[in-house]
């Protein structure tokens, strides 16, 4: 007899799992927890926790915030050299 939910098969949702005064950290689609510095993402260091922890993730793993109008890439998380970012007014 088994007990449970096999989850294995179903995809996984990113969650944010803490905010700091210096950024956020990130448990990610690919089970990784990944720091997200408000130096490279200062639109998180003035926004609301609950607009940080409204994450939702695509098939590819990538994260977007609807009310921050945020998409983060999990390969520029995985390889930040590979995907320099710049900020427009």
């Amino acid at each position: 007899m088994t007990f449970g939910t096999d989850i294995s098969s179903k995809p996984r949702a990113a969650e944010v799992t803490n905010i700091s005064p210096f950024g956020i950290w990130l448990l990610a689609a690919d089970g990784q927890e990944y720091f997200v510095p408000y130096s490279e993402y200062p639109v998180f260091e003035s926004a609301a926790i609950k607009d940080i922890a409204d994450v939702q993730t695509d098939i590819l793993g990538n994260m977007h915030w609807s009310a921050l109008d945020v998409d983060i890439e999990l390969d520029a998380l995985c390889r930040p050299q590979e995907f320099p970012l710049s900020f427009h007014c």
